[in-house]
Parts: C-alpha cells; sequence; structure tokens
C-alpha cells in the first residue's frame, strides 16, 4: 500500500522547521551569551567539535560561521585518537563542542570527557539535556526540537545550525546579527512554501516545463543512481548534508564537492546527463557558482539548483527556489530546506518508505 507522504514523520518535522527555530530564539538567548561569556573568560583560542553523521555537516557550518564571524579556528575532532590510539591532543584554551541529537554515542561523549579532565571549557549542543554528553558538558544547549521520530534528521540538523549562528553572534556582541537571525524562521517558512504544489503544476509538468515544486522535479530524477552535489563557503555543509539525506532516504551514490575541489579532478566524472545538484544562495560565492554551473552545461551535465537568484534558477534544468534577502551566513538554515524535500520526495517516487531507511537506526552508538 502507498504510503501518503503527508503522514510521515519526515514530512511532518520538515515543516516543523520554523517552529524549532523560533524555539530556540524565545528560549536559549540567554543560555548562549553565558557561553559566550565563557569563551571570552577563557581566552578560547580555537573550537573543536565533537560529532558524527548529521552533526558533523553542522560541525561544518561552525568552521565557516564561527571563522568568518569570530576569527576563531574550528577543527572537527577525530575521536578515534581519543577512544581507540589513546592519543588525544592536547586542548589548551580550547572550546570542545559536542553535537549530537541523542547525546549518547561513547565516542563523542569520550571526546568532551577528556576535554574535561585537560581542563578545557565543554559545550553540548544536544535534544537531550539529560544525555551523558550533557553530562560532560559545561555549558548545555537544548536544541528544542521537541522528539525527532524520522530515522534522517531534519528539524534538528537546522536546530544545530540555527545555535552555532547564534553563538557567532553573540559573540561578535554586534546587535545587527543578532537582529537578522530573527528572520530564519520565517525564510525557512518561505522556502517550504515555494517548493509546496499548486493546481497548475501538473498541468506545466505535462508540457515538459519543470518549473514546478520538489515533489514534480523527483519524478524525472526517480531512475537517478549516482550524483554530485555542490557547495562552497557557507554551503560547504549543505552540499555534505543534502548528499547526506539523498544516500540515507534514496540509496543514491551522492558525493558532496566544494566547486572548487570539483573542478582539480572529478570534473571528469562529468557526461551528458550527469546530474549535479549545486547550493548556490547570494553572497560572496554566487559569481563562482553561476561560473561553474556554465561549465557544467558546457559538458551537458543534468543540473539541479538550489538559489535565490533568477539568473541563475534560469540556468537549471530543474531550479529549486529559495526566497531572497537571506544573509549568506544565514543562507545555510534556508537553503537545506529544498535538499531536504527533494530526498524525501525522490525517496517517495521510489516507492521507499522515508521514516524508515534500510540498515540504519535513528541513534547509532559508536566506539
Amino acid at each position: 500500500m502507498a504510503i501518503e507522504i503527508q503522514s510521515t514523520h519526515l514530512y511532518q518535522e520538515i515543516h516543523q522547521q520554523p517552529n524549532v527555530l523560533q524555539a530556540l530564539l524565545d528560549h536559549e538567548h540567554e543560555h548562549i551569551g553565558t557561553l559566550a561569556r565563557a569563551i571570552q573568560t577563557h581566552n578560547v583560542q580555537h573550537v573543536m567539535i565533537a560529532a558524527r553523521g548529521t552533526s558533523d555537516n553542522a560541525g561544518r557550518y561552525a568552521q565557516y560561521l564561527l571563522g568568518a564571524l569570530n576569527r576563531l579556528p574550528v577543527a572537527l575532532a577525530t575521536p578515534s585518537l581519543f577512544s581507540i590510539y589513546n592519543t588525544p591532543p592536547r586542548l589548551q584554551n580550547a572550546l570542545v563542542l559536542g553535537i549530537s541529537q541523542s547525546g549518547k554515542s561513547p565516542d563523542i561523549v569520550g571526546v568532551l570527557a577528556e576535554a574535561r579532565r585537560q581542563g578545557a571549557l565543554t559545550a553540548a549542543l544536544t535534544n537531550f539535556d539529560d544525555s551523558d554528553l550533557a553530562g560532560q558538558a559545561d555549558h548545555v544547549i537544548d536544541l528544542h526540537a521537541g522528539l525527532e521520530q524520522s530515522v534522517a534528521a531534519t528539524k534538528t540538523y537546522t536546530a544545530e545550525l540555527m545555535c552555532i549562528a547564534m553563538l557567532g553572534a553573540a559573540l561578535t556582541g554586534e546587535p545587527h546579527l543578532r537582529q537578522a537571525l530573527h528572520m530564519a524562521p520565517q525564510a525557512i517558512a518561505d522556502a517550504l512554501a515555494l517548493n509546496a504544489p499548486t493546481p497548475t503544476h501538473s498541468a506545466r509538468l505535462a508540457q515538459g516545463i519543470l518549473r514546478g515544486p520538489v515533489a514534480f522535479v523527483a519524478q524525472r530524477y526517480r531512475y537517478m543512481r549516482d550524483c554530485v552535489v555542490i557547495g562552497r563557503g557557507f554551503n560547504y555543509a549543505t552540499a555534505f548534508e543534502l548528499a547526506l539525506k539523498l544516500k540515507e532516504l534514496t540509496y543514491t551514490i551522492a558525493e558532496p564537492y566544494s566547486s572548487a575541489d570539483f573542478l582539480h579532478g572529478p570534473l571528469a566524472l562529468i557526461e551528458p546527463g550527469f546530474p549535479v545538484i549545486v547550493a548556490a544562495p547570494s553572497g560572496r560565492m554566487l559569481p563562482e557558482l553561476r561560473e561553474f554551473i556554465q561549465i557544467l552545461a558546457q559538458h551537458e551535465a543534468e543540473t539541479i539548483v538550489i538559489s535565490d537568484d533568477p539568473a541563475t534558477l534560469e540556468a537549471a534544468q530543474a531550479p529549486l527556489p529559495l526566497p531572497g534577502d537571506v544573509p549568506e551566513w544565514l543562507s545555510p538554515l534556508v537553503a537545506i530546506a529544498p535538499g531536504q524535500l527533494f530526498a524525501m520526495h525522490l525517496a517517495h517516487a521510489r516507492g521507499f518508505n522515508p521514516d524508515q531507511p534500510r540498515a540504519i537506526r535513528k541513534v547509532t552508538e559508536t566506539r
């Protein structure tokens, strides 16, 4: 029996994201402000993030966000150095930040435990403030996402991004940056609305016009077996997270790259009709990404483009629109929404259950 997509936990959780982001703005400003003051008091010179999977992709966003706004070097931890090789790095003057929806993975908890042993400042972003990870953190930021029942993470990912953005803004002390955060809930709601079906879309699809919502675009790619996902700058994280969602939900071999790295060899993959998904919101990276899309066109690639820029969308075989006027540093919170919808609808088009991908579980406890 076919599953009604609107009845799935995944559909519901994707559409809960505006409310989750608003809850963070309403309830976590004080806690994040306290963490920001502790970072300054402890003379933190760099940040190490311990995470896995989707949360690791939030860490990639932190590398750009805390680097661009706060000039803090951010490294992604290698937990095996802590748990298997027993050679943890020196963590003086570091903030060691654990990011985990469940807060249960022993290797991530172990990184924070070692950081505390060394006297480093520790913090956790988690959906469970009574978890093992939270127990090792000096500061705990609750994601306020509520129960996430679908195996594939969506609302906890954007909640993690929001926490990181709030922390970066708090560290600057710039009121205009903190004010900009308040546009995020409405922006992601607008992105979801822009990619929702309307009565005219079925007729337009029948005419071969792919200017409709994600649900119809997904039908074109239901037999796609492999693709690449491109992002750069702040949206490097978006490329990784969208590729992960395609792997988890649709079993597509989806590889993420920055546009710069892709030109250094992987471009040889491109042949006529090869699918390339490009996250290209407005910002400093947009001119380069527009040139990159032109190169793809010269090689006859099939481009799926996520953007708010009309000219960039016009160059795509399958444009997925974003709302305008979102600052580049906040755009990953919004740009992932059409990607989440695309992965969900592609899974549905292939007859898969979006809530129960094969072979994986909601909580994975690695050591």
